[in-house]
């Protein structure tokens, strides 16, 4: 598990590096790293969508998810009782950085593919990438939002190393066309991340998550009956 360990760790010094940088920056200048960071949050999700899009086999199947995952979210309160957790420590909107954090950390091809090389090959490229990407929003995160974000660390180290442990149970179920589908619907809900950051329209897209679920059981599903 070296690769997600590395993982895990770059997110936790680009938070501390980023924590640091944060002490001295006045609130004007605070804000433009707000605005900075839910444009970019925006663009990343816009580029998965637009990327995603045309691969996608089932057109329909995206809005559907996100129909029926927003729905369910919403009847569990995942928003609330996520944002409630956070807030016992932070008041200084850490829960939509977090939230942002950890779907940029985890919902990507190289996030979810990365562990199930490393266990199955002993390849690590993937991890190694992606630890570099996260090294970089892990720290631009913190600057903005301080040293709370390191405990999306664990939530990275968690998701894949679960992956890791059942790689080669999943890995024949990964198909390119099922990872389209949950890549095209996490650019939907990191974009929806930046949205609520610039104070545009919150989405809670915490919500939103069971929605990454339906793609998986859609293609299930239809390898029973079709």
């Amino acid at each position: 598990m070296i690769g997600t360990i590395v993982n895990t760790c770059t997110i936790l010094a680009g938070a501390c590096i980023g924590a640091g940088l944060r002490r001295g920056i006045r609130p004007q200048y605070r804000d433009c790293l707000y605005n900075a960071m839910g444009l970019a949050a925006v663009g990343l999700g816009a580029n998965a969508v637009v990327t995603n899009m045309g691969k996608s086999v089932y057109p329909v199947l995206f809005i559907a998810a996100l129909a029926i995952g927003s729905l369910a979210g919403t009847v569990l309160d995942i928003d609330g009782h996520f944002q409630g957790l956070v807030g016992k420590f932070s008041k200084d909107g850490l829960g939509k950085g977090l939230g942002t954090g950890i779907l940029m950390y985890c919902i990507g091809t190289l996030s979810i593919l990365g562990p199930i090389n490393s266990a199955l090959y002993g390849d690590h490229t993937y991890l190694f990438t992606n630890a570099t990407l996260d090294f970089v929003t892990s720290m631009v995160l913190a600057s903005t939002y301080g040293i709370g974000m390191a405990a999306a660390a664990p939530v990275l180290f968690l998701w894949q190393g679960s992956i890791y442990l059942f790689a080669g149970a999943i890995a024949p179920y990964l198909t390119d066309a099922l990872m389209a589908e949950i890549t095209l619907i996490g650019g939907f809900l990191i974009a929806a991340s930046g949205l609520s950051i610039l104070g545009i329209k919150d989405c809670k897209s915490m919500n939103m998550l069971p929605a990454l679920l339906v793609p998986p059981l859609f293609f299930v599903l239809k390898g029973l009956f079709v």
